[in-house]
C-alpha cells in the first residue's frame, strides 16, 4: 500500500470497489440495483430540436417552474398543457415522457413526482447526500450535475463534518480530478441514503457553480 492509499483508507473513504456505473444504453439504469452501485449515468446527446426548444424556453419563461405527480399513461397530455406551445414543443415532450417511462418502469411507480425548472444559481452547490429512494437527473441546458464516487470522498466532512470550510478546503475528497460531472443530455440516478440498507452509502452530489448563465433541469422523484 502506498502512501495515498494509507492516506485514504485511514481518513474514512469507503473501499475501493467502483460505486458507479456508466453506459450510451437505456439497460445500464437497471445497475443501480447492485448492492455498491449508487450512482448510475447514462449518457446520450440530445437531439438539436430538443436542445433549440429549451434553450427558448429559457429565454421566454425565465423563472419557469414546472412540479407536478404524473402517471406515465397521462404523462404526454399533463406536460403538454404545461409547456410553451413552441416549435419543437413535441419532440421535447417525447424526450421528457420518455424518461419518466424509463423511471417509472425500473422502479415500478404508479406516479412520478416530476419538476422542470430553469435555475440561474446552484440549487444544492456544496457536496451532500439525499434522504431518499433514488432520484433521476437531467440537465437540458448548462452544465450538469456533479458528484464523487464513493473511494474519492471522506464522508466525515458532510455536514457540519467540514466544520465550515468549503468543499475544496474541508478534505472531503483528494482533488478537483476527483470531481465527475455528467454531460448536458445526460440522465443520472442518484440512490439516497432511503434506499434499503443504503444509510451511509447515498451518492454524493451538487449543483455546479454557474455564472451569468442558465440551466434547465428536470429532476423524477418517487412520489
Amino acid at each position: 500500500m502506498n502512501a495515498v492509499e494509507q492516506e485514504v483508507n485511514q481518513a474514512g473513504y469507503i473501499g475501493e470497489e467502483p460505486s458507479y456505473s456508466s453506459g450510451c444504453i437505456p439497460e445500464v439504469l437497471t445497475d443501480i440495483y447492485q448492492q455498491p452501485i449508487n450512482i448510475v449515468v447514462l449518457q446520450r446527446t440530445l437531439a438539436e430540436e430538443v436542445s433549440d426548444y429549451c434553450q427558448k424556453l429559457v429565454d421566454s419563461k425565465p423563472n419557469f417552474n414546472l412540479r407536478s405527480v404524473i402517471t406515465p399513461e397521462k404523462a404526454g397530455l399533463s406536460l403538454k398543457s404545461s409547456l410553451p406551445d413552441m416549435e419543437g414543443q413535441s419532440v421535447f415532450i417525447d424526450d421528457l415522457v420518455l424518461l419518466l417511462e424509463m423511471y417509472a418502469c425500473l422502479f415500478e411507480l404508479d406516479e412520478v413526482g416530476v419538476r422542470l425548472q430553469v435555475l440561474d444559481r446552484a440549487m444544492c452547490p456544496r457536496f451532500h447526500t439525499d434522504k431518499l429512494g433514488c432520484r433521476l437527473v437531467s440537465t437540458f441546458l448548462g452544465q450538469g450535475t456533479e458528484w464523487l464516487q464513493n473511494s474519492d470522498v471522506d464522508r466525515s466532512k458532510l455536514g457540519v463534518g467540514n466544520q465550515g470550510l468549503s468543499d475544496d478546503k474541508s478534505g472531503l475528497y483528494l482533488s478537483s480530478a476527483c470531481i465527475q460531472q455528467v454531460n448536458p443530455g445526460g440522465v443520472v440516478l442518484l440512490k439516497g441514503e432511503g434506499w434499503y440498507d443504503n444509510d451511509g452509502l447515498g451518492a454524493v452530489h451538487r449543483s455546479p457553480a454557474i455564472s451569468g448563465e442558465k440551466r434547465l433541469v428536470v429532476t423524477m422523484d418517487f412520489a
